[in-house]
């Protein structure tokens, strides 16, 4: 077996151990007699795998009892008509534009409701994080967004947002379970899960449950957050596999420390490709320093067709899905939870070696 190291941004790699797992209980799980793949949601055995992952992940991420937990599907873009659908009391709501699918999220809450943009990094091809104080949110505003992490861009909020009394509501996709967060500061979390915690197909909510049961009357079943939970995320067929991946990461990260450990990990693996980057001469990283993403490193030689070159080279050498997005080019480097030490220590020493040969 010869594996690459994966750098894509999503669906990205899992831990080896969590892996290895699902592989020797693919045919059977347990003593069931079939894989998980072929399992009723509705079986006493996927019940408790169910039950585990919600635990798990609860204590993980130091989830109060007052949130509720939401296995869903339709991804984080789904989540761009959702939160509206079932927030939006006054029909107003605040929005900040910091990247590409904070700026989805903003396009898609207007066409519910008065949504207003008061904050954005546009200006500068969104490579730094607008600030933002409880003065720019308007008084009768229901809540205010934002996207935690820039997966395209590579950026992320330094800080919890000062919103006052506000509800916050944050896009997490790229950056949940990489550091210990204050669950209590938000009002809702939601994150696709395929960057840092499964396999695509499953989205993860945290609601807290004072914020449900004021949905739109024609809000499609499948987006009330109250049906779902309710239902405990059963109301259809949930993504039952992806769901039983992301129970076997959680397993694994509290295993290896839980969110602190995790933490520790991902800032020694940024700063040394960053420290590469500030101090290379032909490699720059395009984020601006205040606000770096921990896991999405984007960069660039200054060149399309080295960069080119750089994404083909690395590709052959065993460095795989480097190139940036596609709506900015350049490289990017996803360093998520999974990425181990090596990894990112053995791309420094290939850039490094890439950078002499191309002077």
């Amino acid at each position: 077996m010869s594996r690459v190291y994966n750098f894509s941004a999503g669906p990205s790699m899992l831990p080896l151990e969590v892996l290895e797992t699902a592989q020797k209980e693919m045919l059977e799980y347990g003593e069931s007699g079939m894989s998980v793949m072929e399992m009723s949601h509705r079986s006493p055995v996927y019940d408790a795998i169910i039950k585990e992952t919600e635990a798990n992940f609860r204590k993980l991420m130091n989830i109060p009892d007052n949130y509720k937990v939401l296995f869903l599907q339709g991804g984080a873009s789904t989540q761009f008509a959702a939160v509206p659908l079932n927030l939006m009391k006054t029909g107003k709501a605040d929005y900040v534009v910091s990247g590409q699918f904070s700026g989805k999220a903003f396009k898609e809450a207007k066409k519910y409701g008065d949504a207003k943009c008061i904050a954005t990094s546009e200006d500068k091809t969104f490579s730094y994080i607008p600030e933002i104080t409880p003065d720019m949110v308007r008084e009768d505003a229901d809540y205010v967004h934002v996207c935690y992490n820039n997966t395209i861009f590579g950026t992320k909020f330094p800080e919890v947002p000062n919103v006052g009394d506000k509800v916050l509501v944050a896009d997490m996709s790229s950056c949940i379970t990489s550091e210990p967060v204050d669950v209590t500061k938000f009002g809702v979390i939601y994150a696709g899960a395929q960057k840092n915690m499964a396999p695509a197909g499953l989205t993860v909510v945290i609601i807290r449950e004072d914020l449900m049961g004021n949905a739109r009357e024609d809000i499609p079943t499948m987006l009330d957050y109250k049906t779902m939970a309710d239902n405990d995320s059963m109301y259809n067929t949930p993504p039952c596999y992806a769901i039983y991946i992301a129970g076997l990461v959680y397993k694994w990260a509290l295993q290896n420390g839980g969110l602190e450990a995790m933490k520790e990990r991902n800032e020694k693996k940024a700063n040394i490709l960053y420290d590469f980057l500030d101090n290379s001469t032909l490699f720059k990283a395009t984020a601006d320093k205040k606000c770096r993403s921990m896991m999405n490193v984007c960069f660039v030689t200054g060149d399309a067709d080295l960069d080119k070159k750089f994404c083909k080279e690395a590709a052959e050498a065993g460095f795989v899905n480097l190139k940036g997005h596609r709506s900015v080019g350049g490289m990017r480097a996803s360093i998520y939870n999974a990425m181990p030490m090596e990894g990112v220590e053995a791309l420094v020493k290939f850039m490094a070696e890439f950078e002499k040969n191309n002077k």
